[in-house]
């Protein structure tokens, strides 16, 4: 049995397990790293932590196995971040800067993200100006269940009267494409490396 239910404190670890067992274009992430929370000290933790009221997750018999995670203001979330994320992390992770770009490790570069956060065009918070991430575990996968959770996540932005709302997906990541666009969301036409940004008003 399943259920969707506000994120806990207790939910934390899961929440960083599923970061990783999904970054990898929806996969498995854990070869790629030697830290095994840098994936979810960027995608869900801060969400959690600071944003518990935009946070749900799905559990079934086994544990929690999946989340959703957003803000209804992203560029107030950037100010939250660097007030109230960001420093303790760039004290424990070194800037990588001075390695090039291709030369750096997975761990560098989700470090490099940490000092230098990827942030959406101006174009796209100004139309859609909330924002969210969702991972499921493959053992919730086919279920309906992500259209549940985005559902049950919308429902809450609403009442703190969010607007559009964006994503950015992983342009390798087939599934989670076709699966925002049978959301409602559209390209947007905004590219920037290896993220797609979409967003449905």
């Amino acid at each position: 049995m399943t259920r969707i239910r506000p994120v806990r404190p207790e939910d934390i670890d899961a929440l960083y397990a599923i970061s990783l067992a999904t970054g990898f274009e929806g996969g498995d992430a854990s070869h790629l790293y030697d830290d095994p929370a840098l994936m979810g000290h960027i995608y869900s933790a801060p969400y959690a932590a600071l944003c518990p009221e935009l946070a749900l997750v799905v559990e079934d018999d086994a544990g929690v196995a999946g989340f959703v995670v957003g803000t209804a203001d992203t560029l107030g979330w950037q100010e939250r971040l660097e007030r109230d994320w960001w420093p303790a992390l760039r004290r424990r992770y070194p800037d990588p800067a001075e390695f090039p770009a291709p030369e750096r490790t997975p761990d560098q570069r989700r470090a490099f993200m940490i000092h230098h956060p990827e942030a959406p065009p101006v174009t796209v918070t100004d139309h859609y100006p909330a924002h969210l991430h969702m991972n499921l575990l493959p053992r919730l996968q086919g279920a309906g269940l992500g259209t549940r959770l985005f559902a049950d996540w919308r429902r809450l932005a609403e009442a703190q009267r969010a607007g559009g709302v964006h994503v950015g997906v992983n342009r390798a990541n087939a599934r989670a494409l076709g699966f925002w666009r049978k959301m409602g969301f559209r390209d947007l036409g905004y590219a920037e490396g290896r993220t797609l940004w979409m967003g449905r008003e």
